[in-house]
């Protein structure tokens, strides 16, 4: 059986296709390398209520990492750990993104996503666990990037390429997945790690077989050790099959 213990899962683009379903294929392999002793875990930029009803319908009960690493659950019921956006910082980078007319969208711990639509927007009175932008006008997307990169305070991502993913500095998929390694008492080495995008790198790059999807962005593919077919070919039945199924 194959030496690898654990599978982390990015969610959208990587074990999800393009209508936000998990394919027979991904859900068989997932059960069978259950059935096997192996840990299929979900390492996602999104937040846990909307990451439970896959991990429900896949009837997981292993550790999760949510946005982006901001949260760790030792199983879908019990938080082990999470870290917050300063309330200062969530302030500033909104005040940005009014000055640069941009969309933007941000977890709150207790009611969930806010965005630029929202009407109530109390900054002061939420716990905040990560803050994006969105905009298609690549010139504006880089001027902000630059500004919070020098800030030196935070996590910069993306989970699209017309997207930024603000994080507390040091907090990604990667420290996730490696909180989740010390509560089970493996190794990273021990570990395969499956995404799309700039969310992703550091878990590919620190797992022992780091998978680049066959649509992920080509910085992933640069680092990753392999890559393999697209989200709507099933990757993740095919890795699973290869990596942890096989004698």
């Amino acid at each position: 059986m194959g030496t690898y213990k654990l599978i982390a899962l990015d969610m959208d683009g990587t074990l999800l296709n393009e209508d936000k379903k998990i394919s027979d294929e991904n859900r068989e392999a997932i059960q069978q390398a259950t059935a096997l002793g192996k840990t299929v875990i979900m390492s996602t930029g999104r937040g846990a209520i909307s990451a439970m009803p896959y991990i429900e319908e896949l009837g997981l009960n292993t550790p999760l990492v949510v946005v982006n690493g901001s949260e760790v659950w030792e199983s879908p019921t019990k938080l082990h750990k999470r870290t917050l956006l300063a309330t200062e910082t969530v302030r500033n980078l909104h005040t940005l993104a009014q000055e640069h007319d941009c969309w933007w969208w941000a977890y709150s711990v207790d009611q969930g996503v806010f965005n630029r639509e929202s009407e109530q927007l109390d900054i002061e009175g939420q716990a905040w666990l990560k803050f994006g932008f969105y905009t298609e006008n690549p010139e504006k997307l880089q001027r902000i990037r630059g500004i919070v990169e020098n800030w030196g305070i935070l996590e910069i991502t993306n989970s699209h390429p017309s997207n930024i993913e603000l994080n507390p500095r040091g907090i990604s998929k990667a420290s996730g997945v490696e909180m989740v390694c010390q509560l089970l008492g493996i190794q990273m080495s021990e570990v395969i790690a499956m995404g799309d995008s700039e969310n992703d790198i550091t878990m590919i790059r620190e797992a022992g077989l780091g998978v680049a999807m066959g649509n992920a962005q080509d910085e992933v593919k640069r680092i990753a050790d392999v890559t393999t077919v697209t989200n709507e070919e099933h990757a993740v039945a095919k890795v699973i099959r290869t990596y942890m199924l096989q004698d």
